[in-house]
């Protein structure tokens, strides 16, 4: 066999397959440079705002945490005070009203004194936020009121506080101590929703 007929042969077409199969898996054209910066660049600026609003929640969350803390950090104390005026009160009203009135200037002074220590815990427990619970006559409300016993009367709605055996106390916007009471069970008189049944049945017939 010839040279020519070697380089024409077979193996001609096998030499140069290599070569076309290079070509078709050539890599494809190089993205723009440009375009890799602006994805880049909208990477870093998306971060960027994550982070910001990260460290914003941070930021109010702290100033919420030190608010609390500056407002309830003498919840304790407040409400330990609170049972010394309890103790106070509860020595007062010891005293028969009858005793008061034939009581000699000593006595006088001392019960005067003891009220005027009383008046002035609250006053300054109040100036740091602590607030009595105005309950007697309110509508029951547990996150307030703590009920202790019903009692019958058929006078005023039911679920109404008619007695306060202990005054409860808020600081800020939390309850320190919830007033506890006797509340009130029956309700209005069935007898005065008579009047406008017979009405209705009046103008009924």
């Amino acid at each position: 066999m010839t040279d020519e007929a070697k380089t024409n042969g077979p193996d001609a077409s096998a030499a140069e397959k290599p070569e076309t199969v290079a070509a078709e898996t050539a890599p494809a054209e190089e993205a723009n440079p440009l375009d890799l910066l602006k994805a880049e660049n909208e990477d870093l600026r998306d971060k960027f705002l994550r982070l910001a609003a990260e460290m914003d929640n941070l930021r109010r969350r702290t100033e919420r945490e030190v608010k609390d803390a500056k407002a309830y950090a003498a919840s304790s104390f407040a409400r330990d005070m609170l049972a010394v005026s309890d103790n106070l009160r509860r020595a007062l009203e010891a005293v028969p009203a009858e005793l008061k009135e034939a009581a000699d200037a000593v006595v006088k002074s001392l019960l005067e004194g003891v009220e005027m220590t009383e008046r002035s815990m609250l006053s300054t427990l109040e100036r740091h936020g602590v607030k009595k619970i105005d309950a007697e006559g309110e509508k029951f409300d547990p996150n307030f009121h703590q009920a202790m016993y019903e009692v019958p009367n058929p006078n005023v709605p039911n679920n109404t506080v008619v007695q306060v055996v202990q005054a409860g106390y808020t600081i800020g916007d939390r309850v320190l101590r919830p007033a506890m009471v006797g509340v009130a069970k029956g309700g209005p008189k069935a007898a005065e929703a008579a009047p406008a049944d017979t009405a209705g049945e009046a103008k009924g017939d």
